[in-house]
């Protein structure tokens, strides 16, 4: 089966995702790309993953230093997200950011950052899909956050969101015999 590439972007541009920046530093200077392929995938151990395109210059970087830092990206940065979606020689033009604590830039204003190497690589197509153990987690801001949905940058309205009926109680919904009432 052939599939149609504008529509496949456009049923997949139907889920909406978060943007994140990846970065970190080689040669003593920073490198990072805007990046919606982002996802926790494991608690014990603590594992992500982020799916950069094959040729990519700033995976090239990661791939040669073996550590990176993920930026979540708030409401407030789709500039530093168009910054770091472009093929712009210094994306950190202009971008206030510190190291973490492996070396990876932690931008300024990011909602949250979590610090960590490169576990596995494995192929993807023309992107790979890289598991990283996380070392260390930044502090939360708070804020909104930054989303991307049917190719446009969007937010939330913290009141028409619907809590999970399991955020406070995490163990009674696990436990519960009717848990399957709330899915």
């Amino acid at each position: 089966m052939t599939l149609d590439p504008r529509v496949f972007r456009t049923v997949l541009g139907q889920f909406c995702t978060g943007i994140t920046v990846v970065t970190t530093t080689v040669d003593g200077g920073p490198v990072g790309f805007a990046c919606q392929s982002f996802a926790a995938l494991s608690l014990d151990p603590p594992l992500v993953l982020f799916c950069p395109a094959k040729g990519s210059r700033s995976w090239a970087a990661i791939e040669k230093t073996g550590f990176f830092a993920v930026n979540v990206l708030g409401e407030e940065q789709q500039r530093a997200c168009a910054r770091f979606g472009s093929r712009e020689a210094d994306k950190f033009a202009g971008i206030d950011w510190r190291p973490s604590d492996l070396g990876s830039p932690v931008l300024a204003g990011a909602l949250a950052h979590v610090d960590c190497t490169v576990e596995k690589v494995h192929d993807g197509g023309d992107h790979v899909v890289v598991i990283g153990r996380v070392h260390s987690l930044g502090e939360i801001t708070g804020e909104r956050p930054l989303l991307f949905y049917r190719g446009q940058y969007t937010g939330i309205e913290p009141d028409k969101t619907v809590p999970a009926p399991w955020r406070d109680d995490l163990e009674a919904f696990l436990t519960s015999t009717s848990a399957d009432t709330w899915l």
